[in-house]
């Protein structure tokens, strides 16, 4: 995975600016800061920081792990079984952005021993405690390279999608593209809204679905997965072109920054990247997923 570096006034405008550039929310990269402002004479700070960035690599149990535990409950005998919009029949007629969003909670828990770790149980826990916060220290540098070629998670990717087309009763044939260790799947066909669904949500949806099976299937890679259908994310970053540009003209008009609907990291990408093109205005970002937006400000 190639890394980007940013600059800014503090390490956590840094980290969001290179959020925006990568195109991804914030657990799904990883960060290295380089450098940190110094503090300076009655509060003030001098220098800038400066981070490098880089989107996380997928990290999944390997494969030949789960036939050896798989082998063990067989020869047990033991044996298992194995808030969202309805999307419309047709594909949305408008994808430019409105002025609202709402945002659900992550749920994070944490476990507790109630032993106090005397003994030899309790050694037990601290040495694995230890070599678990070791391995997490391991950076990704220093992992072993995916046996898994970029060539095998596409063919994995249109193999799913090219199933999810049939399930749904749809006409359509997938198309890989592969440029290193990025993947390009666009499905093509007839009647195919529904795999859309408005504003795009469900193609996401899909998409997510996508990279899950091919982790699954094929166990440890590293590559950046993108799935489209009919088209529709070409039509949708020209359309978030066109939105900026209209932004822009009314920031420079009337001189007044104007705050833009929460909307996913790589539809913000395409909006900062339409904005600087545009004279007279500049653009940040605030706040967090799924409620993290554009502010458009007269230069």
């Amino acid at each position: 995975m190639e890394w980007v570096e940013t600059t800014a006034k503090t390490v956590e405008q840094a980290q969001e600016a290179a959020l925006d550039r990568l195109g991804v929310a914030a657990d799904e990269a990883e960060f290295e800061i380089l450098e940190e402002p110094k503090p300076g004479l009655f509060g003030r700070t001098r220098g800038e920081a400066r981070v490098r960035a880089r989107v996380k690599p997928a990290q999944v149990r390997p494969k030949q792990e789960r036939r050896r535990r798989g082998s063990k409950d067989k020869s047990k005998g033991g044996a298992e079984g194995a808030s969202t919009d309805a999307p419309s029949d047709q594909q949305p007629a408008s994808d430019t952005p409105s002025d609202e969003g709402s945002a659900p909670e992550k749920d994070e828990s944490t476990v507790s021993a109630s032993s106090n770790g005397s003994g030899r149980g309790g050694q037990r826990r601290k040495d694995r405690s230890g070599n678990n916060k070791q391995e997490k220290a391991m950076s990704n540098d220093e992992r072993d390279p995916s046996p898994v070629s970029p060539q095998e998670v596409g063919d994995a990717a249109v193999t799913f999608m090219d199933g999810l087309a049939t399930a749904f009763g749809a006409t359509a044939t997938s198309e890989l593209q592969v440029d290193g260790t990025e993947l390009d799947v666009q499905l093509n066909g007839e009647e195919l809204g529904l795999l859309v669904g408005p504003g795009g949500r469900t193609l996401n949806a899909i998409q997510d679905l996508v990279r899950v099976s091919a982790q699954r299937r094929l166990g440890d890679h590293e590559t950046r997965l993108r799935v489209d259908v009919a088209g529709y994310r070409a039509r949708r970053n020209e359309a978030l072109g066109r939105f900026a540009s209209d932004v822009a003209a009314s920031v420079r008009e009337s001189g007044s920054a104007r705050a833009l609907e929460p909307m996913p990291s790589a539809d913000r990408k395409v909006i900062h990247d339409a904005l600087n093109e545009e004279d007279g205005v500049s653009s940040r970002s605030e706040g967090d997923d799924p409620n993290r937006r554009i502010v458009v400000v007269p230069a």
